[in-house]
């Protein structure tokens, strides 16, 4: 009966299919800033954002359903449909396979008001035409079978017992909870346990016929493509789909005023505390919204925010937080603090709401607000300079009501006032209107009553927008192409330079400097101190305060990242073209000139043993400790000892300022350094500042990379017991002799690619794991092999119930012994090796990715054709080769499993039964 059910659902669409069209019409509705809108009889809105600079293209299909439109019973099914439509379709069987086989990056992503189909693929007609066709195909034709949903259900639980592992998130939700008592914000996403474990197959299919039509869809593509192909291929495929003859039902619930404030409590196993607090604000849509936006930013940002300076700072917190969320109707600003085991939670709590609730009686400056509406449209405009990031954006203003709601957002930021944000947490952010904890009883009640929602005709029937951000040109992302338009050369200091000029989106431009410094010997026992280095260095100069750096930044549009280990400082930064100049003199004084200031090393050094202690009862970290100690037993004295969180927290509880400050004296230098450009700039203007910036900086101390080595160890199973988690996590890996120039490599490559390494849904351990028995939300492997050394690593993973964990060690290493035993097959390698090789073009879309290629081309003394000659080499890969790789280095025997979770509570419970 249902075979026949579905060949029913096709018969329609097949009479209209390919050459068969219905004549229908798509009407131009507006245009925006380089976005036009279109609509289609069936009412099927499209979106086209064209953006040459990229070689890729997104295709991003948006339903109008989320968790707000379920009913009871229904929590959780928007996101459990979500999986269940990648399960295929009667023409597209194993979706997962087909895009990974494109080089696709892709997901699907449900929210409170909207649910999201995505892929990012090379940009080529074919890809286009192909990901337009799979999403009309899945919008009417998904098979959502009984026993997909029998899988993919313990496949949903796993990842709602993940969040449950996270006590930020479990505190979040109650709070969530609490704070809505009528309206279905107060509802994970993820849903109920029970709900996802029984909800019928029957329910499932009617939420998908009522809610995947034309009508409750919006539709983009972005990137790099032809309109008039794109509009041509979108009337073929979805024009033939129907309207429904259904009107969806409105959500028409609202949340009434609140009239005390309600509170939460949780109590679970752990090692830090959180206090948080949520207040009622208004739509992302309403006006007010953009000020509520401003509010949040003055409380967040680091360090000048209100929160940092009073909870931070004088410690009673290690570290603060707050942000709001745009939602369709009246949402949220969440808020809140993470203290230490030893704090006393009740000052914490009075102090994070004395900061939030007084922010509407204290004065705001200008410069305050400044600040963070800075900050703010900096982060708008990086999100729309990327084409992918802008359409998937897209995706949550189109649930809020309108798509121009993202521009009308800016406009409203950009007129924020220290009134209007005074107006707004004077207004929303009082003790009657939060969700923090208990009732306390009083004579005069006050109700705090949300604006409604707008009407969101009235706002956005006329609006214009600006004009259209400056484009960027056409780059292939090929090898060779980079090669020709790159320039590598050599600073009068000995450091090597790669530039890659060319015309971005906006005109933004990456960089990225890598500093090597140090030796083994040198580096012995400094593992915290070169952490804490790295850090700190971005917390000050002789001349700027933290602060400053950070207002310095928003005022050049800039991101700059300083990170570092043993041996090594990163710096990575990202700005427009005419900020370079002044964000690399930035980077000059930061590098050569950091003051270290104490009390930014005070917050730090309390901020890390904080989080380590965080992880003594995560079995995530737990199991990642002890496998890395395990595949690398080094004695304790040598810089590549893994210590023990116990011991970590001991390095950092003894570690002193002036050891860092000793550190970066004595060792750092810049006579082992590389940097790339890549995007929008000039060179001849860069190559000065670089040059200065690195002059006259030595050390006594010669570099040598610290080395890891492949170490003869034995195959083992541990288990590590965590009382209170619902979710269990399996790690497994061991090293080898391989270096990633060594024969081998490609092949290696490949066959992780097969087995597990290729990520998303489709591979070996993905399909029996996951799609199959349904004991993982996660699970893969993972492959990798030093430039420097003979060092190869294996690694396996996957999170699972503690009742199943036997079963997945089983299963998972079944999987092993089947690849070992029979290879791949010619189908798995040639469908690999194409999905690989596309995958890595589509990642040279990515200018940062880009810019870390070429500083890897600098250090390691290679040449590009040394990668075109690795794709060369997975192009030519046979059958045997890569099963004689696989064989060679993955030996299960010699495999250290660790398994963490509450495996004791599991056992009673199986006891008992």
């Amino acid at each position: 009966m249902l075979r026949w059910i579905t060949l029913a659902v096709m018969i329609p669409l097949l009479l209209v299919g390919k050459g068969q069209l219905m004549a229908v019409e798509i009407t131009k509705v507006t245009e925006v800033e380089g976005i036009t809108e279109y609509k289609m009889e069936n009412g099927l809105r499209v979106l086209l954002f064209p953006d040459n600079s990229k070689d890729t293209v997104t295709v991003n299909i948006t339903y109008l359903v989320g968790s707000r439109h379920e009913g009871y019973g229904e929590s959780g099914m928007a996101h459990l449909l979500e999986h269940m439509l990648f399960k295929g379709t009667p023409t597209h069987l194993d979706i997962p396979k087909e895009l990974k086989d494109r080089g696709a990056s892709m997901n699907g992503t449900t929210w409170y008001d909207r649910t999201n189909y995505y892929e990012t693929m090379p940009a080529t007609r074919d890809n286009l035409e192909f990901g337009l066709e799979l999403e009309a195909d899945r919008m009417i034709n998904s098979m959502v079978r009984g026993e997909d949903l029998a899988s993919e259900m313990t496949v949903v639980r796993n990842e709602f017992e993940r969040g449950e592992n996270n006590h930020f998130r479990v505190l979040m939700q109650r709070i969530f909870s609490a704070a809505y008592e009528w309206h279905n914000y107060g509802k994970s996403t993820i849903g109920n346990r029970s709900d996802i474990e029984r909800v019928p197959v029957s329910n499932l299919r009617e939420f998908y016929k009522r809610f995947y039509q034309p009508d409750n869809a919006v539709l983009v593509v972005a990137g790099k493509f032809d309109e008039s192909f794109a509009l041509e291929k979108i009337e073929e495929y979805f024009g033939s789909i129907p309207a429904p003859d259904r009107k969806l039902n409105t959500t028409y619930t609202e949340e009434p005023a609140q009239d005390g404030e309600h509170r939460v409590s949780v109590r679970r196993v752990g090692d830090v505390g959180i206090v948080a607090a949520a207040y009622h604000i208004p739509a992302g849509s309403d006006p007010e919204f953009a000020a509520v936006d401003v509010a949040s930013q003055i409380l967040s940002t680091q360090p000048s925010g209100r929160l940092y300076q009073d909870m931070v700072q004088p410690k009673v917190a290690v570290s603060a937080f707050a942000m709001s969320f745009a939602l369709h109707d009246p949402g949220l600003l969440f808020a809140g603090a993470v203290a230490p085991s030893d704090s006393n939670l009740d000052e914490v709590e009075t102090q994070l709401l004395s900061t939030i609730e007084g922010l509407g009686a204290s004065e705001i400056s200008e410069e305050e607000v400044k600040r963070a509406k800075a900050e703010l449209l900096k982060q708008w405009e990086d999100s729309y300079t990327n084409s992918q990031r802008a359409a998937l954006a897209l995706s949550d203003w189109a649930a809020q009501g309108d798509w121009r709601l993202m521009f009308l957002h800016r406009d409203r930021l950009e007129a924020v006032t220290p009134a209007d944000v005074k107006e707004v947490a004077t207004r929303y952010f009082a003790r009657n209107n939060a969700t923090i904890g208990q009732f306390i009883p009083t004579d005069s009640p006050q109700r705090i009553a949300v604006s409604p929602r707008p009407d969101l005709d009235k706002l956005v029937q006329d609006y214009k927008g600006r004009e259209a951000m400056a484009q960027g040109e056409e780059f292939e992302p090929s090898l060779q192409n980079i090669k020709e338009r790159t320039t590598f050369g050599e600073l009068s200091t000995g450091a090597r330079y790669a530039f890659l000029p060319k015309k971005t989106r906006g005109e933004v431009v990456y960089a990225t400097l890598l500093i090597n410094y140090g030796n083994p010997d040198s580096l012995s026992n400094q593992s915290a101190a070169a952490d804490m280095m790295a850090n700190l260095m971005g917390r000050g100069t002789s001349d700027m305060t933290y602060n400053e750096i950070q207002d310095r930044l928003t005022e050049l549009k800039a991101n700059l990242r300083v990170s570092g280990s043993d041996g090594s400082i990163r710096v990575a930064m990202q700005t427009r073209r005419q900020y370079l100049p002044e964000l690399m003199e930035l980077a000059k004084k930061i590098i050569r000139d950091p003051s270290f200031p104490e009390d930014q090393f005070e917050l730090l050094q309390q901020e890390v043993i904080t989080d380590i202690e965080s992880s003594l009862t995560d079995p995530q970290s737990l199991a990642s400790n002890r496998l890395r100690r395990e595949m690398s037993p080094y004695p304790s004295e040598d810089v590549r000892y893994v210590p023990t969180p116990e011991e970590e927290i001991k390095r950092y509880q003894d570690l002193t300022l002036d050891q860092v400050k000793q550190l970066y004296q004595e060792q750092v230098n810049g006579q082992n350094a590389f940097v790339s450009v890549v995007g929008d700039f000039d060179p001849d203007t860069v190559e000065p500042i670089l040059d200065s910036t690195l002059a006259d900086w030595n050390s006594k101390v010669a570099y040598q990379r610290i080395l890891n080595e492949a170490m003869n160890v034995k195959g083992q199973s541990i288990e590590i017991n965590t009382p209170d988690k619902a979710n269990a996590i399996y790690l497994a890996g061991s090293t080898f002799e391989l270096s990633s120039a060594d024969p081998d490599y490609p092949a290696m490559v490949i066959a992780n690619y097969v087995l597990g390494g290729s990520g998303g849904l489709s591979n070996r351990l993905a399909n029996r794991v996951r799609q199959q028995e349904g004991l993982s939300y996660s699970v893969g492997s993972g492959f990798s092999a030093s430039s420097y050394s003979d060092y190869g690593s294996f690694t396996l993973y996957a999170i699972t119930n503690p009742e199943n964990r036997d079963k997945l060690v089983s299963t998972i290493g079944e999987e092993v012994d089947r690849m070992r035993a029979s290879g791949v097959t010619e189908t798995e390698l040639q469908e690999a090796k194409k999905g690989y090789l596309e995958n890595a073009m589509r990642s040279r879309t990515s200018d940062p990715t880009v810019a870390s290629l070429l500083v890897d081309v600098m250090e390691t003394g290679r040449q590009l054709e040394f990668y075109t000659q690795r794709e060369d080499a997975v192009r030519a890969l046979t059958k045997p080769a890569v099963d004689q790789a696989f064989n060679e280095y993955v030996d299960p025997g010699k495999l250290i499993i660790v398994t963490a979770g509450d495996f004791e509570k599991a056992a009673k419970e199986n006891n008992d039964e």
